[in-house]
């Protein structure tokens, strides 16, 4: 095939939501169609005893949540598909914005008992920074829900932005009967059996004004089908696939995930309207995906995907021209040609060993300390992509070694855990103690666990009150001095060595800001 036919057959996407929508459920059921599992796991289910695939780490197969970004790629009638099954924690936002990077398009997943809620919206912001095509799967439709209408107006309203059902239920909870499926003009039927297969019952029907619909689902429910086809057709557009890859319209399936049921519609409809990789901005120009010489970057790195072996990997988007194994490539940071011997493909924490990689596949490269997040590799040009997050931590606490003999296991763990992007590392200049800052609390317990797991090393957490971190700057050399002397007891210097300030309330850094006007505070790290 070329280039641009493996481009074409290429969607890369992740699936986003508020913890307990359904992600990894849903995730599980498009593994199931695409034949790369044949028993789909569940996260938290009495009657499924399998763990959902994506969840690999011991800590999510505990609490019954996703606490880090897993890729995993199957193939469906000829159509490479990549998902990325983000966590939904706001604790762990850092993860999945930076993983929103690298996907071409998302899948918004509602619970349509609950409706939009607060994760959604801010995760939906950043899709609408970048115009990233959007779909919305309104999940847990056996359970009661809302009216479909009131949620199709809530997600417009609540995140900004026209939909247009292409399914449409069939009541929901313990009447629900099936979905019809607009864009198809087929009636996919419900059946409450247990089976975690692929199969639904669907039959084909044309016109809904026959009196099969009655024979299938009933009068009362097949007039009220009738009505609401019709209104929907009254008031929303027709689809138009333009103004879906726009970002301005969102597509809107009902299903229900745990039970299977209105996944392949989705599945069905994306392949054919999602888009192929697209182009990636860098600071000198537009990379297309279509060039002939490669380029990609790194958007994450994960220690210890096998406790075994203590590996590091780098995952890496490419953005153009076609990877091969074996070849010199220029790492821009650092100016080193490197080259990889066994990169890989990912199902979840499975791994196998690939000579080739197109534009829209991510790339698992083995890491020995080298990588940071939004690296950039190219065969020969010096680019840089741009948009990749940083937030500012918002939690701090020292960390202390709990047992003395465990110091370089310790020292070797925040090193592996902090480049992955999970917190940031803080050494304070009065004392030398080091201060780990976070995005949520939650983090804290995931670090904790992890150093003790896949370490051996224990750590306890001390209290620490500061208000805000920045990163300080200055052509000024003189003030800088100056500031870092008198503000001694309240600076710090990060993982790469760059000056921090710990400002301990909002008036002291107002204060800071206003004495020192050549200094630049800056709340982020630019990586």
């Amino acid at each position: 095939m070329t280039l641009n036919e493996e481009i074409a057959r290429r969607r890369t996407f992740a699936v986003i939501a508020h913890p307990d929508a359904g992600k990894t459920t849903l995730t599980e059921k498009l593994l199931l169609f695409g034949g790369a599992i044949h028993i789909a796991g569940a996260v938290k289910s009495n009657k499924i005893k399998k763990g959902a695939t994506s969840d690999f780490m011991e800590i999510e197969r505990q609490r019954g949540i996703s606490v880090a970004t897993s890729v995993m790629g199957f193939n469906y009638k000829d159509v490479k598909i990549n998902i990325l099954d983000t966590p939904g924690h706001e604790d762990f936002a850092e993860d999945t914005y930076r993983t929103l990077t690298a996907v071409d398009s998302v899948i918004i997943v509602i619970d349509g008992a609950k409706g939009v809620e607060a994760q959604t919206r801010k995760l939906m912001n950043v899709c609408r920074m970048r115009n990233t095509p959007v779909m919305v799967f309104i999940n847990k439709l056996d359970r009661p829900c809302k009216d479909p209408f009131d949620l199709l107006d809530e997600v417009e309203r609540e995140l900004q932005i026209r939909v247009r059902p292409l399914a449409f239920p069939i009541s929901s909870g313990d009447t629900f009967k099936g979905v019809y499926n607009i864009y198809e003009k087929n009636l996919s039927l419900f059946t409450t059996d247990e089976r975690q297969t692929a199969d639904a019952e669907t039959v084909d029907i044309a016109d809904l004004a026959s009196s099969e619909v009655d024979k299938y689902i009933g009068d009362k429910f097949a007039n009220q089908l009738r009505e609401n086809i019709e209104i929907v057709e009254g008031i929303y557009d027709a689809f138009d696939r333009e103004s879906y890859l726009a970002g301005e319209v969102a597509p809107v399936f009902f299903g229900s995930a745990v039970n299977n049921f209105g996944v392949r519609e989705l599945l069905e409809c994306f392949i054919r309207i999602a888009p192929s990789p697209r182009n990636a901005t860098t600071e000198t120009r537009l990379v297309e995906p279509s060039e002939a010489k490669l380029s990609g970057f790194i958007f994450k790195i994960h220690a210890n995907m096998d406790p075994n072996h203590r590996d590091r990997i780098a995952f890496m988007k490419i953005c153009s021209g076609r990877f091969e194994r074996n070849k010199n490539y220029l790492h821009v940071r650092s100016g080193k040609h490197l080259k990889f011997s066994s990169p890989t493909a990912f199902m979840a924490e499975k791994k196998s060993v690939i000579d080739f990689a197109y534009p829209g596949d991510i790339v698992g490269l083995h890491d020995t300390g080298n990588f940071k997040i939004g690296d950039t590799f190219t065969e020969g040009e010096k680019l840089k992509f741009t948009g990749i997050p940083s937030f500012s931590p918002e939690m701090f606490r020292y960390i202390e070694n709990a047992d003395p003999m465990k110091f370089k296991q310790l020292a070797k763990g925040i090193d592996q855990l902090m480049d992955e992007g999970v917190a940031q590392l803080f050494v304070s200049s009065l004392n030398g103690r080091k201060i780990i800052g976070t995005v949520g609390a939650l983090q804290f317990e995931v670090i904790e666990y992890r150093l003790e797991h896949e370490y051996g090393a224990k750590c306890r957490w001390e209290p620490i009150s500061i208000h805000k971190a920045c990163w300080i700057e200055s052509e000024n050399e003189a003030q800088l001095a100056d500031f870092k002397r008198r503000k001694h007891t309240n600076m710090a210097v990060d993982k790469h060595g760059r000056d921090v300030f710990l400002a301990d309330t909002s008036y002291a850094l107002a204060l800071a800001q206003e004495n020192f006007k050549d200094i630049t505070f800056k709340f982020t790290s630019e990586v």
